[in-house]
């Protein structure tokens, strides 16, 4: 499977773009940080079970402790730019 790989400014430019292309392709997208650090971007499929998300929290202490704090937060509206 190819990688794609993008500086933070081409993100910066189109991320509804490039976060679509993304996901209907399925290739994963590297964003390189202006320090030299990288992140990693990759579509996930809604139909597949995520097991992840379960590990951690069956297995996380700390992990637990930010769902639970989350929960107790107050919800925040996403906003489109």
């Amino acid at each position: 499977m190819d990688i794609k790989t993008i500086p933070l400014s081409e993100l910066e430019a189109d991320p509804r773009g490039m976060l679509n292309a993304c996901a209907v392709s399925g290739q994963p997208l590297v964003i390189e940080l202006p320090d030299q650090r990288l992140v990693a971007v990759h579509s996930l499929d809604p139909t597949e079970e995520d097991s992840l998300t379960s590990d951690l929290l069956q297995s996380n202490p700390e992990f637990q402790a930010l769902v639970v704090k989350s929960k107790a937060s107050p919800r925040k509206p996403f906003t489109q730019p």
